[in-house]
């Protein structure tokens, strides 16, 4: 079974160049499922993953919902099942994916959390610049509204990823997929007060200022996914906002402001990395209101304001 867990890795790896978070994903979910095969006795044999039904399945997914795991995350194990057998499947392992017939769970489709203009200004303004860190967490801001990033993509981030003359940064998504987008001025500032105040920092840490990570952390390292997420959720108590957000919200804040300026949903498609336009078509959700007042304002059989008026 170990074997079998580990050549999927290496599938998943070389051949499905998947991220390092949905490696781990897999893989752990694959793990836990055979975990549980082998603690409920449900199969006995070391190969019980193997000779497993879909009805097997079911019953996994139904104990998972009795401990109350999220509609999603369930979908993930069982996509990540899917994607275990579908390799066995090819292996020669199997004859029959038992998890292709196991449904997904309908889930309800849920709002971006976005901030508005305002608030996002305020958000901004709420970081002090004058320290090392503060000019660390001022730019990142900055670069997460300017550009859109995920936040994997913005701790990944190296010096060299920037081109400041064109005023591009290279990006790697998903898959490990790469993608240029724009920066604005604003956060190019940002980012370039920080890198000269940390240059001695940096020379100390590699010989090639450049190769360096563009975010550090205290000790002159790359600073942690996790480290950045509890900035940003600090930051937002410190503007006043009123609410918690994550970098996810801004990554939602900088598409649904680009929508609403008017960009095209293809080019917030290419920004963002989405493989699907279906994907980036949840922001003109939150920009309804908006296509309504168009709407009105521009179709010649609309005029519903005036009917409206006459009532």
């Amino acid at each position: 079974m170990e074997n079998l867990i580990a050549d999927f890795q290496i599938y998943l790896e070389v051949q499905r160049n998947v991220s390092e978070h949905t490696l781990k994903a897999y893989i752990a979910d694959v793990e836990e499922f055979n975990s549980f095969l082998r603690g409920n006795d449900i199969k006995k044999k070391s190969d019980a993953i193997i000779n497993v039904e879909p009805e097997t399945i079911r019953t996994y997914l139904s104990h998972l919902y009795r401990k109350k795991v999220k509609k999603v995350t369930v979908n993930r194990k069982i996509y990540s099942l899917r994607s275990f057998y579908k390799y066995l499947l090819r292996a020669g392992k199997i004859k029959n994916n038992p998890a292709e017939m196991v449904q997904t769970a309908k889930i309800e489709k849920y709002m971006p959390i976005f901030l508005s203009v305002d608030e996002m200004f305020q958000l901004l303004s709420a970081q002090g610049a004058n320290s090392v860190s503060g000019l660390r967490d001022h730019a990142m801001l900055e670069l997460f509204y300017s550009s859109g990033l995920r936040l994997s993509e913005l701790a990944g981030l190296n010096v060299t990823d920037l081109d400041f003359r064109q005023a591009l940064v290279k990006l790697r998504g998903k898959g490990k997929k790469e993608r240029i987008v724009p920066v604005g001025q604003k956060a190019l500032q940002a980012i370039d007060e920080y890198i000269k105040k940390t240059t001695e920092v940096r020379k100390k840490c590699d010989d090639n200022l450049f190769k360096n990570p563009l975010f550090l952390n205290a000790r002159g390292k790359r600073i942690t996914a996790r480290s950045i997420a509890r900035i940003v959720d600090a930051t937002a108590v410190k503007s006043g906002i009123g609410r918690k957000i994550s970098p996810h919200a801004l990554r939602h804040t900088f598409a649904t402001h680009l929508l609403n300026a008017g960009a095209d949903l293809r080019s917030i498609q290419e920004m963002l990395g989405h493989e699907s336009l279906s994907t980036t078509q949840k922001y003109t959700a939150v920009n309804i209101n908006r296509m309504m007042e168009v709407y009105d304002k521009a179709h010649p059989r609309a005029k519903r304001e005036s009917l409206r008026e006459k009532k």
